[in-house]
């Protein structure tokens, strides 16, 4: 999935006006995962998404992740992204949904293992094949 299909599913499933705010729930939210993950499984994840959005997690190689709660989880998006903590839960949402249609089933897998199970209403399930989200049905 290419840059600009990443923002538009994300903008339209978070519901929000404009690309530019897609962006910055998209940043805040990589940015907080980074945060939260074990640094190696960050570059993976990177290794799957659009060249521009590797940037937001990137600079934790090798080193184990923060433990957040889910509430922690959100209130740092929302600090990151300058919105209420409810709607930077709404767009963490839709960014984790994009994911599981961005990536590999495995590397999901893979993400959803660094994640305790008070995170289960935010990781959706793995996407049953590795087939990415196409310009349509969305």
């Amino acid at each position: 999935m290419n840059r600009d299909e990443f923002i538009k599913h994300v903008q339209s499933i978070a519901q929000v006006g404009s690309r530019e705010e897609a962006e910055r729930a998209i940043r805040a939210t990589l940015e907080t995962i980074r945060d939260r993950i074990v640094g190696d499984e960050a570059k993976d994840l990177a290794s799957q998404l659009p060249s521009e959005f590797k940037q937001f997690l990137q600079g934790r190689e090798g080193e184990n992740g923060q433990h957040l709660s889910l509430q922690e989880f959100y209130q740092r998006v929302s600090e990151k992204e300058c919105v209420d903590p409810v709607t930077a839960a709404t767009h963490a949402h839709a960014v984790f949904s994009v994911l599981n249609s961005a990536i590999t089933p495995g590397e999901f897998a893979d993400l959803r293992a660094n994640f305790s199970d008070d995170y289960s209403d935010l990781l959706p399930a793995p996407s049953p094949t590795s087939e990415v989200i196409s310009g349509t049905g969305m």
